[in-house]
């Protein structure tokens, strides 16, 4: 059973100490409507009051409800934000992408992490990341998009277990309630993109990564070796989105 209130004070202490070290005493987040987003800026709200801002970038393709989702949060929780819309920078390439869904959804991931850093410069404050441990691990983020930032209080917990400390801190039930999606497109489903529930792949993740169980030792678990070995390769061939660039030795 997790510690929920402890984490809570943990992360809380862990972005103030973070930021301090900076010299900066405010950060900025891009608020989405999703769960990952709700938790920061609500642990952030709290670490820095209103010394945060939080920044919605819909485009064409964000579908309604996570907008007022979001709005709705920020409401609840006395949150300072704005909107910039997204779909006007984004039509000035749009037609270079043929409706490939994939290239469009990473290059808006990578235009909102561009309009978040501009902000922050504004702001003479820190961007904060809300990638999960699940995504991480998987590589299901685009590489200096979703995935960048100065810092990140949640990319040690697993998407499953976000929901249990989102109930923990309040956040708004729609948000807790909705199918997990990157919002990128019409329909889009984080589960359908991966193949499997969050809570299956988290099982398998908890031993198979934190307990370094090996492939035998699964498999007497009852997982699947179809299931462990498409697993598997996703966190290998996706390692070298968890850390900087390789730059040759010479």
């Amino acid at each position: 059973m997790i510690d929920w209130k402890k984490v809570k004070q943990n992360l809380i202490n862990f972005l103030q100490e973070e930021v301090s070290k900076t010299g900066l005493n405010s950060v900025t987040l891009g608020l989405s409507g999703g769960l990952d987003s709700a938790i920061v800026a609500v642990l952030c709200k709290e670490a820095f009051e209103d010394n945060l801002n939080c920044v919605l970038i819909p485009s064409q393709f964000s579908s309604k409800a996570s907008v007022d989702d979001a709005l709705e949060l920020c409401r609840n929780f006395d949150i300072r934000y704005e909107i910039v819309e997204l779909e006007p920078i984004l039509n000035a390439y749009l037609q270079n992408m043929q409706n490939d869904n994939l290239r469009i959804g990473n290059f808006c991931a990578r235009l909102r992490m561009t309009i978040l850093y501009d902000i922050s410069a504004r702001e003479k404050s820190l961007v904060v990341g809300t990638s999960n441990k699940s995504e991480i691990l998987l590589g299901y983020g685009t590489i200096f998009g979703d995935t960048a930032c100065a810092i990140n209080p949640i990319g040690n917990i697993y998407k499953s277990d976000l929901f249990e400390f989102a109930k923990f801190l309040g956040v708004t039930q729609n948000i807790i309630d909705k199918k997990p999606s990157a919002d990128l497109w019409e329909g889009q489903s984080d589960e359908d993109d991966l193949g499997f529930s969050y809570l299956k792949i988290d099982s398998l993740l908890k031993v198979m990564i934190d307990e370094n169980k090996s492939k035998d030792e699964l498999l007497s678990l009852g997982f699947e070796e179809l299931f462990i070995e498409k697993i598997s390769k996703r966190v290998k061939i996706n390692e070298f989105k968890r850390r900087l660039p390789t730059i040759a030795k010479i």
